[in-house]
C-alpha cells in the first residue's frame, strides 16, 4: 500500500520542513492542528477551580510545543481563545487573558531562541489594549525565526474569519481594486487570516468530544481528524506522538483514488 507521501497532494504543499529529515518528516503531517479542551473537567476532576485547569493547560501547551519540531512538525495551530468564549463568565475571562500573559512572559524568550516563530490568528478588535500588545510583541520578536511556526488562534471563529475574507474582497471590488470574477478559491484562501501558514493535514480534539467547534472550517476540508480521550492538562509528547502515528497509518487520496491500486483491484 502506497504511504501518505505518495498520495496526491493538495495545492500549497511543499516540501518537507527545514530541519526536519528521516522517514518522520516524509510521511507528515507537516501541520498538526489542536482543540485543546477538558481544562475544566480536568480541575472539576481534582476539587479544583477551573482557573487552575487553565494554568495547568499552560504547562501542557508548552510541553507540546517543546515536542512537535522533533516529531517532523513544520506547524502546530492550537484553538486558545474562540469567539464564542466571551460567553463565559467575566472572571474566567479574565483569567483566560491573563494566562496569554503568562505564557508570553515565561516562554517567549525560550520560543525565540529556539527559532519558533509565533503568528495570532484571529480578530485583533475587541481585545484589550494590553493583550494586543502582548499579541505584537510575540510577532515582532520572533518574526525573523524560521525553524518552527506556532499559531495561536486567539478571538478565533473560523465563521468569522471567512465572513471577514468575504468583507474584505467585497471592498476591494468596489473600489474597483478588484472583479468578481477574479475570486476562486486560491485568491479566497489568501485572504484568510491562515494564509501564510502550511496546508492543515490533521486536526486533533482532545477530551473525547467529537466535533470541530467552528475551529479551522476552511483549512481543515482534507485534514485528517483524531479525537483523543485525554483531557488538555494531560496531553504532551505520548499524546501528540500517538496522534500523529494514527495520521501515518491512514490513506489521503484529497477526493481521488490511486490509479495503480484501482488497475489491480480491477485486473483480480
Amino acid at each position: 500500500m502506497p504511504s501518505a507521501s505518495d498520495q496526491a497532494q493538495p495545492p500549497g504543499s511543499g516540501p518537507a520542513p527545514v530541519g526536519a529529515s528521516g522517514p518522520q518528516a516524509a510521511s507528515g503531517p507537516r501541520h498538526v492542528a489542536i482543540i485543546m479542551d477538558g481544562n475544566g473537567r480536568w480541575a472539576k476532576a481534582r476539587g479544583m477551580p477551573r482557573t487552575l485547569g487553565h494554568r495547568a493547560g499552560v504547562n501542557a501547551l508548552k510541553r507540546t510545543v517543546e515536542a512537535a519540531p522533533d516529531l517532523g512538525l513544520e506547524c502546530l495551530t492550537v484553538f486558545g481563545f474562540s469567539t464564542e468564549n466571551w460567553r463565559r463568565p467575566v472572571a474566567e475571562v479574565s483569567e483566560l487573558m491573563g494566562l496569554v500573559k503568562l505564557y508570553v512572559q515565561t516562554d517567549l524568550a525560550r520560543l525565540a531562541r529556539e527559532g519558533v516563530r509565533v503568528r495570532i490568528l484571529g480578530r485583533r478588535e475587541g481585545l484589550p489594549a494590553d493583550i494586543r500588545d502582548i499579541v505584537e510583541e510575540a510577532e515582532a520578536k520572533t518574526a525573523h525565526n524560521t525553524r518552527f511556526h506556532l499559531q495561536v488562534a486567539f478571538n478565533y471563529g473560523s465563521r468569522a474569519d471567512i465572513v471577514d475574507a468575504a468583507r474584505s474582497f467585497a471592498l476591494r471590488v468596489e473600489a474597483g481594486e478588484a472583479q468578481a470574477s477574479d475570486l476562486d478559491e486560491a485568491r479566497f484562501e489568501s485572504l484568510l487570516s491562515t494564509a501564510k501558514g502550511p496546508p492543515v493535514d490533521l486536526v486533533v480534539r482532545t477530551s473525547g468530544e467529537q466535533r470541530i467547534s467552528n475551529f479551522l472550517l476552511w483549512e481543515a476540508a482534507y485534514a485528517e481528524l483524531v479525537f483523543q480521550d485525554i483531557l488538555w492538562p494531560d496531553y504532551g509528547p505520548e499524546a501528540l506522538a500517538a496522534a500523529i502515528a494514527e495520521f501515518r497509518g491512514r490513506e489521503r487520496r484529497f477526493g481521488g483514488v490511486d490509479a495503480v491500486k484501482t488497475a489491480s483491484q480491477g485486473a483480480a
